[in-house]
């Protein structure tokens, strides 16, 4: 059995679009990283998206555990022109697309960025090579998209439920997998 240990970087601040947008983490609650750290299996690899937030929240998280390069395709979704934008002002600006987005994902891309669909393609890619390695347990500092596509396979969820789900930054969502499925073990489990 294998274990993927999703961690959500630490908090942006952001109340704006922010999907390969590059905002720092803000990873001052040093007890909340060392709770975190000490929840977390210590021999697993430590791996994560190549966007600033994850990167620093992987190294504050490594330690003694080894660090795999950062991977681009373990990024955010791509939200294109909403990139930057708050939530009321892409409501104003696409009405009908961003209410579809969110109610209805799958094929639902905005301008210039890429679908839940595509995104999950994406990221089924990543996971596939990371799991090609003969580790039990590794721990991926993602984002909240990227763990919601995961936490949807694991719970047989259309991408509309999956939504529904909170992944708090700091967060652990461990999934397993036995050759056959993959099962959620936790979902947003703050230590």
């Amino acid at each position: 059995m294998k274990r993927l240990w999703w961690v959500r970087h630490g908090p942006t601040h952001e109340r704006a679009f922010c999907g390969w947008r590059d905002v720092p983490a803000d990873l001052s609650d040093l007890a909340a990283i060392a709770r975190l750290d000490a929840y977390l299996p210590a021999a697993a690899p430590v791996v994560s998206s190549t966007l600033l937030r994850a990167r620093a929240t992987a190294d504050a998280l490594a330690g003694s555990r080894p660090r795999l390069p950062a991977r681009d395709d373990l990024r955010e979704l791509h939200f294109g022109e909403w990139e930057g934008l708050r939530f009321d002002e892409v409501s104003a600006r696409d009405p009908d697309l961003s209410r579809a987005y969110w109610e209805d994902p799958g094929d639902i891309a905005p301008p210039g960025g890429e679908s839940w669909n595509a995104a999950a393609q994406r990221i089924d890619g990543a996971v596939q090579a990371l799991m090609s390695a003969a580790m039990p347990d590794l721990v991926i500092v993602a984002h909240m998209g990227v763990i919601l596509t995961r936490l949807a396979l694991a719970l047989d969820e259309a991408p509309s439920e999956a939504l529904g789900h909170r992944i708090d930054p700091l967060s652990v969502t461990c999934l397993s997998f036995d050759n056959r499925r993959w099962r959620a073990e936790t979902i947003n489990h703050i230590p």
